[in-house]
């Protein structure tokens, strides 16, 4: 039976010529449990080792209803800080437009000092990718375009993603760019696949962008299945986990990694050995019909 694909070494972000990982490292919990620089610098590091040199973070990892907005670039600032030959080996990416109390806002004047605070925070003169992380409906397409244009123009930015957009919002907003989106960061894993069939990844490819996809373990419910239906997606992938000799975490990367769109899965743990276990997806291979048998213990229902 004939084989998908293995991913690629790197993939390039949209048309910017960036070459990223196929695997991320995200920080939303970098800044929990009283982790010092030190302990950060160690998982930047596992991360680097193991050949994931794609780091996303956001200006609002670390908030916690109360306090801690921008905690996490503060943390990764000093790491970078502390050892300035890190930030040439990755390809740095972060995020903006949620501003607690208020849920979202991308007026021009705080997009604009959103940017420059996150910059400030990380000890970065510029950041290889800023993302929209959820859209503001309040804000007119062709204004946050401008702002975005000029953070590029400036070089405060190199490319430019959005996260948690609809197809029609994404698509507005790649009208009035001048320097067109790269990426999109929806939520997507084996238990999480509205957009393989809702269109979002076609567009992706039709746009050219790279889709991040937060949260690819289900939010830790592929460890620990507890409904019929987390449980048989389990037992689909250790089908093909036991047969390679992986983890079902390193077999669900994996099974995201197969599909055309170069999904790029963003591994959320925060513990060293972990973050590197993950390298270890792109030398799983696939056949047509277990990936498919994936979809289907998803769906619940079989294929039409």
């Amino acid at each position: 039976m004939s084989e998908l694909p293995l991913p690629p070494a790197t993939r390039t972000l949209g048309a910017s010529g960036i070459a990223v990982s196929p695997l991320a490292w995200g920080m939303w919990r970098l800044a929990e449990n009283g982790r010092t620089a030190a302990d950060a610098a160690d998982l930047v590091h596992a991360a680097l080792d193991a050949g994931i040199t794609f780091l996303d973070t956001a200006d609002i990892y670390g908030f916690d209803g109360q306090g801690g907005f921008g905690d996490a670039e503060a943390l990764l600032g000093e790491v970078l800080a502390a050892d300035a030959s890190l930030r040439d080996r990755m390809v740095l990416a972060t995020k903006g437009g949620i501003l607690p109390p208020l849920p979202y806002d991308q007026s021009a004047d705080y997009l604009r000092k959103a940017i420059d605070a996150s910059l400030a925070r990380l000890k970065v003169d510029s950041v290889d990718l800023w993302q929209i992380h959820r859209p503001d409906i309040l804000a007119h397409p062709q204004e946050v375009a401008r702002v975005l244009d000029d953070a590029v123009a400036s070089g405060k930015v190199r490319t430019l993603g959005v996260s948690n957009f609809t197809q029609a919002q994404t698509a507005a907003l790649n009208h009035f760019l001048g320097t067109k989106l790269a990426t999109t960061q929806p939520e997507i894993s084996p238990l999480r696949i509205d957009c393989f069939e809702n269109g979002e990844l076609d567009q992706a490819m039709l746009l050219g962008l790279i889709p991040m996809a937060w949260s690819p373990l289900g939010g830790g419910r592929l460890a620990a299945p507890e409904t019929a239906r987390d449980k048989a997606v389990a037992a689909a992938l250790d089908v093909v986990a036991g047969a390679q000799g992986v983890s079902r975490t390193v077999a669900a990367y994996s099974w995201l990694m197969a599909h055309p769109a170069g999904i790029v899965p963003i591994i959320g743990s925060q513990n060293a050995d972990r973050i590197a276990e993950g390298a270890q997806a792109l030398k799983v291979r696939w056949t047509r019909q277990d990936w498919y048998a994936v979809l289907v213990a998803a769906r619940g229902v079989p294929l039409p």
